[in-house]
């Protein structure tokens, strides 16, 4: 049991990196002032995997031109994984 719970506490990690990588890469047009390529295969995987978990979370977490969704992601993330992780 708790070899799984080491999985999962180690894809909770991968997963921040991800969400952080998303983070910085929403901040890439800022310093170029080119918009970033939809089509390039990094920032679609990117997108694609994180945004089903910003999505829900920007309904409610969105002030004026702030999007606080990320920030919530990665401490819900950080919560979960200090319940599993102390579970075991």
């Amino acid at each position: 049991m708790s070899e799984v719970l080491v999985v999962i506490g180690i894809a909770i990690n991968i997963y921040s990196f991800i969400l952080l990588a998303r983070v910085l890469m929403s901040w890439i047009p800022m310093f170029t002032n080119r918009p970033l390529d939809p089509y390039n295969p990094l920032v679609k995987f990117l997108l694609d995997v994180t945004e089903p978990v910003l999505a829900p979370l920007r309904r409610y977490l969105v002030i004026g031109m702030i999007d606080l969704s990320p920030l919530a992601a990665l401490i819900l993330l950080q919560v979960i994984g200090s319940a599993v992780l102390n579970s075991a």
